[in-house]
């Protein structure tokens, strides 16, 4: 069953076309039977497949069958279906040439000039957490081969992929038919959509590959939708848009809750304070200014609210810096929390989830902004940075799991082995140090820090503004180094300071100038074999 024979003279050298048939297969079922009501009112013959005929013959409109036009029945669970030439002809006939229109009367096949389809849910399905054949499942075959046709014939055929389109397709039917500027918008998106669809599967598939040991893609692909644009960028003078990457997990994907439009730097500040929150096992607290830490704490023994108390301690490192902050909580925000921050002015707390009560504690801070994790929120396993020409991919910097073993085999070359309390703070310098800007220097006591110095261009200056900042708390602290000391100066001013353990990567022609300087004061330093920049 071919359709109705059509006059193609109608076609030649006219901008508007007629809409007579038409292809019609969703899974995306929003407003499909509004289109099918105009479609059938307008006597257009619907084509259509699965459970799209299904709904559209269900509400009481006339549907011809996909395989009552091919003659052959959907196969493979349903794999194959509109992969055959009396449809792909209706949808590739150029109705401008005359040999195409004998051909198409000689096999007995009628064109189309609407083709309305959506693709499978892949990405949905991704971001659902299926796996495997249930992905697979997903990527559609012939919904990419329809639409990619319709569009390349967009002279003769309308190809429709959104719901969005439809009132638009709708009144040019009711006009007398769809204008070619019109189709080659439409065509312009479809080949978007498609090039999308492409893009999240290739991702998928390359995610997969990126497992440690393997090698890295010989193709990258990155697939994001804009999100919302921004009042500006990082400077007002600056554009600003922000993006959902395909299959993402991250803060561009967190809910907010309350308060001002969240800006570009907003948005860098709180990725930062994730990745310092989340480094830590125990409820922790993170507070971040220009994308370095002011503060960052783990909860105090036996504090009767957790969260709470982390945040004090953050707050208690560098109070000054920390007005006008941004704060990632890893642990649900609490009413204590929110009422100790009722009198410090802060931009954005980020969080898994929020007490009801703080978030009533919150109402007053009306320009505050409250950002909520999505529930499979994870960090990143790879990043990826721009530069002129290219961009850079690289593994995400994480700490493993079980961070106390690898511990106990960094390389003890000055002092005395520190208790397990101890221990356990040097390890959360460590990880606190990961999460501030080289060169950088992390003092910490009671797994929180008192001192931080980042960005400077040179060792000692960073150990010198941790200590400066420590002040007094300086004496008895831990110290962290995100890269090794390249003379022995550096780690003098931590000495001098009263720092009773150092804990750094090692590896410096002169490692045995800075370890002679840590045994002669008879400080503890630990080599770890590893380093943490972050530029």
């Amino acid at each position: 069953m071919a359709g109705p024979r059509h006059d193609h003279s109608l076609y030649r050298d006219r901008d508007t076309v007629p809409v007579r048939r038409a292809l019609v297969s969703v899974s995306d079922k929003t407003d499909l039977l509004v289109l099918a009501e105009a479609l059938a009112g307008a006597g257009v013959q619907i084509v259509s497949t699965g459970s799209t005929a299904s709904t559209i013959r269900e509400a009481g409109f006339e549907v011809t069958d996909v395989a009552a036009v091919t003659g052959v029945a959907e196969m493979l669970d349903g794999r194959v279906k509109t992969l055959h030439p009396k449809i792909h002809g209706g949808l590739l006939a150029d109705l401008r040439l005359e040999d195409h229109e004998r051909q198409l009367a000689d096999l007995d096949i009628a064109p189309f000039e609407l083709v309305v389809v959506n693709l499978y849910p892949f990405v949905e399905t991704v971001a659902s957490g299926a796996e495997g054949d249930d992905v697979v499942e997903q990527i559609d075959i012939g919904g990419p081969a329809m639409v990619r046709a319709a569009a390349k014939n967009h002279a003769n055929v309308a190809i429709v992929v959104s719901p969005q389109s439809y009132q638009g397709i709708i009144s040019a039917i009711e006009n007398g038919g769809t204008t070619l500027t019109q189709r080659r918008e439409l065509a312009a998106r479809a080949f978007a959509h498609t090039a999308a669809y492409d893009t999240a599967v290739a991702s998928w598939f390359a995610e997969g590959t990126l497992g440690e040991g393997e090698d890295l893609p010989t193709h990258l692909t990155i697939q994001a939708e804009l999100l919302n644009t921004l009042r500006y960028g990082e400077n007002s003078h600056q554009r600003g848009a922000i993006y959902t990457r395909v299959g993402g997990h991250g803060i561009a994907q967190a809910t907010q809750l309350q308060g001002k439009e969240m800006s570009y730097n907003n948005y860098v500040d709180a990725d930062a304070a994730l990745r310092a929150a989340y480094d830590m096992v125990k409820p922790a607290v993170a507070i971040i200014k220009h994308a370095n830490p002011c503060g960052i704490a783990t909860t105090a023994p036996n504090a009767l609210d957790p969260i709470a108390s982390a945040h004090i301690r953050a707050h208690e490192c560098d109070p000054v810096s920390a007005y006008g902050g941004v704060i990632a909580a890893n642990g649900t925000v609490t009413l204590k929390m929110a009422e100790n921050l009722k009198d410090i002015f802060t931009e954005v707390i980020v969080a898994p989830s929020f007490e009801p009560a703080a978030l009533e504690v919150f109402k007053a801070k009306k320009n505050l902004r409250l950002l909520q994790l999505p529930q499979d929120w994870q960090q990143e396993r790879m990043d990826v940075r721009l530069v002129s020409g290219g961009l850079l991919l690289q593994d995400a910097d994480r700490f493993p799991d079980d961070i106390v073993s690898v511990a106990k085999n960094w390389e003890l070359v000055s002092g005395e082995r520190p208790s397990d309390e101890e221990m356990e703070n040097l390890i959360f310098a460590w990880k606190a140090c990961r999460a501030v800007k080289s060169n950088a220097i992390v003092l910490a006591k009671d797994n929180a820090t008192v001192g931080v110095g980042m960005g400077q261009v040179n060792r000692v200056d960073s150990c010198r503004l941790a200590v400066e900042r420590a002040g007094d708390r300086a004496a008895g602290s831990v110290a962290a180094s995100d890269a090794f000391f390249p003379f022995a100066d550096g780690a003098q001013v931590l000495i001098d300071a009263g720092v009773k353990a150092i804990v750094q990567p090692g590896g410096s022609v002169r490692d045995e100038e800075v370890v002679d300087a840590a045994r002669k004061a008879g400080v503890t330093m630990f080599f770890t074999g590893e380093r943490h920049f972050f530029h």
